[in-house]
């Protein structure tokens, strides 16, 4: 039975567990929520995700919500096909895998989503950009950054010399925030520049990238 996904392309978090899917080789069913309408708070998709959040995977009689839970159980079911996102073989750099997901999770997503919101999703839905709130993050994120490129500086990735759901978490936040004013955060590290370019010009990403579309006129 083919993987529905339900969701929205342009969404970042439809977009991290599509690319997850796409790493391993899968296809899969892209179910439109109509967020505008609040589909996504309706009883048939609370049954779903109680939370009335996208994006939602269902495999059959599994159902998950939560896109960095989703990206994981791809990558734990499809382990034999694509890349080896989670590192199954080598308990020393699965254990990174998984640091560097909770930097990814927990230091670069509240910073980066803030920016994010302010300079594209607050303007779209009448709300005024909060240039106080873009500014403090951004002081964030380059010392986030910082730690990056010393990281980068010996090893490909972030985890490793090898790609990983670690760099894979960070595509799609980093997508738009490099279509912002400020991609000198990036372009002035040189190591988080070419980790970038690298991870943004993998097939699967390239192909969700695609319908990243949000705020284009």
């Amino acid at each position: 039975m083919a993987l529905k996904l339900h969701g929205l392309a342009f969404s970042t978090c439809t977009a991290r567990a599509a690319t997850a899917i796409y790493e391993k080789g899968q296809q899969f069913e892209l179910v439109p929520v109509n967020l505008t309408a609040g589909e996504h708070k309706q009883p048939g998709f609370l049954a779903k995700n109680p939370f009335g959040q996208i994006p939602v995977l269902e495999d059959g009689d599994l159902t998950l919500f939560e896109s960095r839970a989703i990206a994981t159980y791809v990558a734990e079911k499809y382990k034999d096909s694509g890349s080896d996102l989670i590192r199954h073989q080598n308990l020393k750099e699965a254990a990174l895998v998984k640091v560097w997901s909770e930097v990814e999770s927990q230091t670069f997503h509240p910073v980066i989503s803030a920016i994010v919101y302010q300079f594209l999703i607050a303007p779209l839905f009448g709300q005024q950009t909060d240039q106080a709130v873009i500014d403090a993050n951004l002081e964030k994120l380059k010392n986030i950054l910082d730690v990056y490129e010393s990281r980068l500086k010996s090893s490909k990735y972030l985890a490793g010399d090898f790609f990983s759901l670690a760099d894979l978490n960070h595509c799609p936040y980093l997508f738009y925030f490099m279509r912002s004013p400020w991609t000198s955060v990036v372009n002035e590290r040189p190591h988080v520049k070419a980790w970038w370019e690298d991870i943004s010009s993998r097939p699967s990403f390239k192909k969700v990238a695609e319908g990243m579309t949000f705020g284009q006129k």
